[in-house]
């Protein structure tokens, strides 16, 4: 079971992340309506005091063809793209595409499922980032492919392991799950606890 933590804001939990050897870090990028965006400057410290091995996501939402040239030169592995894919990018990216898919939108997967340049589909709440789930047991008839499969929306440490035996995703996905009480940033001892029960249960 590979795991990604989203919305990272700082290299302290960059560190977290480090520690527990987690497969992906997800970052906000282009979108200031996120309380967890961040801009270039940050990313590109964030992205260095992650360990080579974690792949680095930009998460985005509908973004421009320049803003995609951004994100490369940057470094990340990865761009996730929420909201409006264009052909333009998928054309022009040099790096692999996570589409993500929120529950009012999930109709449009079959338009993208045999997209090379795709290299996986998150699907997310209908809110992303909100904290909130949606009944996993839709996804149940989503036939399985070589492309990854990574649900979001609403994990937490109390429940990921649950959603696990429901779906049996390649990835489990979290951002406000492992947040403080206070919703400012990321706990440490809360990203252990999920990357903990999340192993567990894969096993």
């Amino acid at each position: 079971m590979e795991i990604k933590i989203c919305g990272l804001t700082s290299t302290k939990e960059a560190e977290y992340l480090n520690e527990n050897n987690v497969d992906f870090a997800g970052m906000v990028m282009f979108f200031p309506k996120s309380k967890r965006n961040i801009d270039e400057n940050k990313a590109t410290e964030i992205i260095n005091t992650l360990d080579k091995n974690i792949n680095k996501v930009a998460v985005t939402v509908s973004p421009t063809l320049e803003q995609v040239k951004i994100i490369e030169k940057l470094g990340f592995d990865y761009i996730q793209i929420h909201g409006k894919l264009e052909n333009s990018i998928i054309e022009n990216t040099d790096i692999p595409i996570l589409k993500a898919f929120n529950v009012k939108d999930i109709d449009e997967y079959d338009n993208f499922k045999n997209i090379n340049k795709i290299k996986g589909f998150v699907f997310d709440a209908q809110e992303p980032g909100s904290g909130k789930t949606f009944d996993w047991n839709t996804l149940k008839t989503f036939p399985k492919s070589d492309k990854l499969m990574i649900l979001a929306g609403g994990l937490n440490p109390e429940n990921v392991a649950n959603a696990i035996k429901v779906l049996n995703p390649d990835c489990v996905d979290v951002s406000s799950g492992v947040e403080n009480e206070n919703g400012i940033g990321k706990s440490k001892e809360k990203i252990n606890m999920f990357v903990t029960n999340a192993r567990k249960v894969s096993r």
